[in-house]
């Protein structure tokens, strides 16, 4: 019997490009906002731990996670570290993917960081469900505004790294297919409760050399809480399918002794074109944990009861990436 763990700290090559990330990626969302005053503390245990891949966008908290990102990274040597932000959301309601909206959004954003430079953009909730019957309008924008500008500040040498921020694999790949992306950053599409992305997304990435960056790998919370009362999923109560499955995943890893977040965290690390979880963290407490569940060894054994039990697919990739 073999057993893999994996090491967070270690950095991996993004895409075609000269810029490297940890396997563990610090999110700057939901959970960073609740953080407060302590989210410097947070950010700071992050970077003692060796993490070196910071995420934010000015969505979260309406800019306050990336002032709150800047003041805490200023003084650490810049190219130590990569910082990816994102551009077209900028508000819950409050959407524009033109070539003059990305640039606004961006000089925003360099001014709440202070920081003089940006590594990785994502072109910003790109998903049908967002934006209903002007999906197909914010799309053709996106194509003909944000990309173009993102490109240019790219040629330019100005940011390192173009992608997309979404949940959605199928439009990601079409994206993928129009435009020259660095990476895709997919929230909760590859985890072991979703799998979409494996059919399509993840082979053409892996074949054209995209990086995956997985954010949300707990699908908003179950699979780092488990089948408890009140377990979120998406962002609201986890409906009884979800709360059956993620029952029978926590039986199997109960089996193998190993917690149901380690597998959780580890299983899209092993498709090699996953680079990156990236993980929101409240409390500096939170951030150690998961460090230590990515380093937690999951024998192969569990991998197979997984997919003896049709929980994940054959196809899925197990042995590392």
């Amino acid at each position: 019997m073999t057993a893999i763990a994996i090491d967070p700290i270690e950095r991996r090559p993004l895409g075609r490009t000269n810029l490297t990330i940890s396997r563990l990626g610090v999110g700057g969302g939901s959970s960073f906002g609740r953080a407060g005053d302590a989210g410097a503390q947070l950010l700071n245990t992050c970077w003692d731990a060796g993490l070196r891949h910071f995420d934010t966008a000015p969505l979260y908290g309406r800019g306050e996670s990336e002032r709150r990102y800047g003041q805490t990274l200023r003084d650490r040597p810049r190219n130590e570290f990569v910082l990816s932000t994102k551009v077209g959301r900028n508000a819950p309601d409050s959407y524009d993917y033109s070539e003059s909206g990305v640039r606004r959004s961006l000089e925003g954003s360099l001014d709440r960081l202070r920081l003089g430079r940006i590594d990785l953009v994502s072109i910003h909730d790109l998903d049908r469900d967002k934006h209903g019957d002007q999906f197909d309008a914010r799309y053709e924008q996106a194509l003909t505004g944000a990309y173009p500008a993102l490109q240019a500040l790219r040629s330019s040498g100005a940011i390192g790294a173009v992608g997309v921020g979404l949940s959605s694999p199928d439009v990601a790949l079409r994206i993928a297919r129009n435009c020259e992306l660095d990476y895709i950053m997919l929230a909760g599409a590859y985890t072991l409760l979703e799998h979409a992305a494996l059919d399509e997304l993840l082979p053409w990435c892996q074949e054209n050399k995209v990086s995956v960056l997985l954010a949300a790998p707990f699908n908003t919370g179950i699979l780092a809480t488990g089948a408890v009362d009140g377990a979120r999923y998406y962002y609201r109560p986890a409906p009884q399918s979800i709360i059956d499955r993620t029952r029978r995943l926590e039986a199997v890893c109960g089996r193998h002794g190993v917690p149901l977040a380690a597998a959780a965290l580890q299983f899209p690390l092993l498709h090699p074109a996953v680079t990156s979880v990236v993980v929101g963290h409240e409390k500096p407490d939170e951030a150690m944990r998961n460090l230590a569940l990515l380093r937690h060894p999951v024998p192969s054994t569990l991998w197979v009861e997984m997919k003896e039990e049709g929980l994940i697919p054959e196809l899925a990739s197990t042995a590392g990436g």
